[in-house]
Formats: C-alpha cells, sequence, structure tokens
C-alpha cells in the first residue's frame, strides 16, 4: 500500500506541467488559435524562472518571471499570426525551435547551479487521512494552484459569459465580429493566457520539480500538452485526468527500476511518448467526436474587414 500511495502522489507531481500546459493551450484552442510553440515556450519559461529563482534567492519571483517569458513568447507567435496573418503550424514549430535554441543559450551558466528543495505543504487534518492524505493533500504549493487552475478554467469556459464568448470566436469569428466583439483582442489575450500556463508548467519542472536546469528538460512535455488537448476533447476534466495518467506512466519508469524491473531504461523512458501515439492513434479513429468537440476555425486565420 505504501508504494501505492507513492506511485500516486507522484504521478500527481509528475503530471502538473502538463496541466498546467495543456489547460493553458485549450483556452488557446478554444479561441480558435492553434499554438504549436508550447515546447519552446515551457523551456524559456524554465529557465527564466530558474535563473531569477537562482539569481535572487526567491522562488515566487522566478515563478512570476517564468511566466512573464511564457507571454513573450506567446506574444512573438500572437503578433506573426494575429496580426501578420502567418500560417499557424509554422509559427508555432518556429517558435519552438527558437524557444529551443534561446533557452540552450540562457541556461548554459546555470547548469551546475541548484535550488533548495520546496518542502510541500500539507493540509492541516485532510493530510491525515489514509491513503489520500499522502497522495492529495501532501503536494507543494504549485500542485493545489494547479486543481485552482482547471476550477477556473472550467467556470470560465462553461458558467461565464465572457467564457461563452471566447468559444463563439473559436467557433464562428466572422458572427462574432458581426455582432460587435473584438475577435482579435480575445484571442490575443486568449494566447497570452496559454503562454503564461506553459511558463508556469517550465517553471514547475525547473524550481519545484527537479529543482535544477538541465538544457532540453522539458524533454516532449510540451507536445505531450498539446496531444492531451486533442486527447481530452477540449474538456478540462479530461485533460486533467490525462494529465496524471501521462504522469504516472513517466513515473512508473523509475519505480520499475528501483524495483529491479529487467528492462532496458530507454524502452522505459519511451514509454510517455509511446503512450501518447497509441492514444492518438485510437483517438483520431473516431473522427466524429473529434469533429464535435474541436473548435471550428481552430487554426484558421481570420482578419475583421
Amino acid at each position: 500500500m505504501d508504494t501505492i500511495v507513492a506511485i500516486l502522489a507522484a504521478a500527481i507531481v509528475a503530471g502538473t506541467p502538463l496541466v498546467f500546459a495543456a489547460l493553458g493551450e485549450l483556452v488557446t484552442e478554444k479561441a480558435g488559435v492553434l499554438n504549436l510553440g508550447v515546447e519552446g515556450t515551457m523551456l524559456v519559461g524554465a529557465v527564466s524562472g530558474f535563473a531569477t529563482a537562482a539569481t535572487t534567492g526567491n522562488v515566487w519571483f522566478g515563478v512570476l518571471a517564468g511566466m512573464v517569458a511564457g507571454v513573450l513568447m506567446s506574444g512573438i507567435f500572437a503578433i506573426l499570426t494575429l496580426n501578420l496573418m502567418a500560417n499557424q503550424v509554422a509559427s508555432g514549430l518556429a517558435l519552438t525551435l527558437f524557444g529551443v535554441g534561446l533557452s540552450a543559450f540562457m541556461g548554459k551558466p546555470y547548469e551546475s547551479v541548484t535550488l533548495a528543495a520546496q518542502a510541500p505543504l500539507e493540509i492541516p487534518l485532510l493530510s491525515q487521512i489514509p491513503v489520500l492524505g499522502p497522495v492529495l493533500f501532501k503536494h507543494q504549493i504549485l500542485v493545489y494552484v494547479s486543481w485552482a487552475l482547471f476550477a477556473g478554467v472550467s467556470w470560465f469556459l462553461y458558467k461565464s459569459r465572457a467564457g461563452l464568448v471566447l468559444r463563439s470566436i473559436g467557433e464562428s469569428p466572422e458572427s462574432a465580429h458581426a455582432i460587435g466583439y473584438p475577435v482579435i483582442r480575445i484571442r490575443y489575450l486568449a494566447t497570452l493566457f496559454g503562454g503564461a500556463m506553459a511558463g508556469l508548467g517550465g517553471v514547475h519542472l525547473a524550481e519545484f520539480y527537479t529543482p535544477l536546469w538541465v538544457e532540453g528538460m522539458v524533454a516532449g512535455r510540451g507536445w505531450i500538452a498539446l496531444a492531451l488537448v486533442v486527447f481530452a476533447t477540449w474538456r478540462p476534466a479530461r485533460v486533467m485526468v490525462g494529465a496524471y495518467l501521462f504522469g504516472g506512466v513517466t513515473i512508473a519508469q523509475f519505480f520499475a527500476q528501483g524495483a529491479g524491473v529487467t528492462i532496458t531504461a530507454q524502452f522505459l523512458s519511451s514509454l510517455p511518448y509511446l503512450a501518447t501515439i497509441i492514444v492518438l492513434v485510437f483517438i483520431s479513429r473516431d473522427m466524429a467526436t473529434i469533429r464535435l468537440n474541436a473548435p471550428v476555425s481552430l487554426g484558421r486565420p481570420y482578419r475583421p474587414d
């Protein structure tokens, strides 16, 4: 039982960066914008947050810096695609390549630096509940922030008027513009929010999960976050389930190695990516569900007349 509890708790921690990045991308895509630059944005957010925390000695300054870096990266994407009408797929891929190179350059002075591990925040009384207490209520604060983000995004998209407007822009920007909504401005805000959340996901990796900077440490999590949005059919609750599922697959390799399972380390390391491919293959067979839930104008450029 202790091993199961440890695996479940570790899966939640490992899935937290995916929760941030995927929920941010979900909001962006609900507005009709497809940003494939999540991987590069997470890397720049990670190195910016880590460098700031290492320099100032304050991890929360690092959190803020990582989010600002994410906003700046997504701002570049927004200018290219929303103002200059560049192709969203090509611009997102270019942003990822730019982020990979920029983060490697920025992180060189910090490759031998480590931060003090952040102690978990135990919720009084709840953390003493058998099994559930250690699994859910003994985590670092950003894990609880990710749960608050899930609640906020769910309420915003499906319970607020602003969320209804955002979704209507993702479905038909022409109709939204015709009745007076500022389509480009709202898409800007959604894209910047997605960038901030991707940066926060990177910060969680570099400051709380590791905590150190390693070149390329995001290791494909940005791509998995993009796949999660499709896996979840653009629904926040399914994003959470998918994030923790992939987090569990990621962490399983370490427990398997510790248990002496005779499987090559390279195969175990590839499990999260194999799981992503398998899930996407199964989902792609049900095109009706994807068409039903995907924003109609996703990835399509729009210029108000």
